[in-house]
């Protein structure tokens, strides 16, 4: 069975999507340790929940950001990753970790990449973009992750209506859905088509 690691920052909804898809079966993979930059990260307690092996590792961790890079591949690393998801991670991952695992890290976006995508277009500022720029349709891409922001190759995206009246808050809360069913769908494609 492919092994999966999981980097997560805040509240990894995500990541319980992924859990809950590897438990049932419907994705053909085992979680095998999450990461997160956060010592707190609700991400963090839901895989000790789940019973994953969850790793803290930040600057506070290894204050040299080489240091903190070369960690963070030792532990996909030595846990033979095969594929490994940023569900949810808030920092620009080092070139040691893109190098090891090149074609091998999944990124999600909130949004239909390449539009709003880049440096500091995460989260809630990349909803607040959309709406600011009166977009009919925003979506979500799930892309291989490169050692750009946003720029790595497409794997797969859903696109998702824009309404008159929408707030960032009422759009970032339909894409979250999509988001998890496209995430666990995609996973599903890739371990049933040996991708991974």
């Amino acid at each position: 069975m492919k092994k999966i690691g999981i980097l997560v920052s805040h509240q990894g909804t995500n990541f319980q999507a992924i859990v809950d898809a590897c438990d049932t079966g419907r994705i053909g993979a085992k979680i095998v340790v999450a990461i997160s930059n956060n010592s707190q990260s609700e991400g963090l307690k839901r895989a000790r929940r789940a019973s994953i092996e969850a790793v803290h590792l930040s600057s506070s961790t290894h204050p040299n950001p080489d240091d903190l890079d070369a960690a963070i591949a030792r532990v996909f690393e030595s846990r033979n990753v095969d594929i490994v998801v940023t569900a949810g991670y808030m920092k620009k991952l080092g070139s040691i970790t893109l190098r090891k695992f090149s074609g091998k890290i999944l990124n999600v976006h909130p949004s239909l990449l390449p539009k709003h995508g880049g440096k500091g277009m995460f989260g809630m500022n990349v909803h607040k973009a959309v709406i600011k720029a009166g977009d009919s349709e925003s979506g979500i891409t799930i892309h291989w992750l490169d050692e750009q922001y946003d720029t790595g190759p497409l794997i797969a995206q859903k696109r998702v209506r824009v309404f008159d009246g929408d707030t960032p808050e009422s759009l970032a809360k339909r894409i979250l859905v999509e988001e998890h069913e496209l995430l666990v769908a995609t996973l599903e494609k890739l371990t049933k088509d040996g991708e991974i």
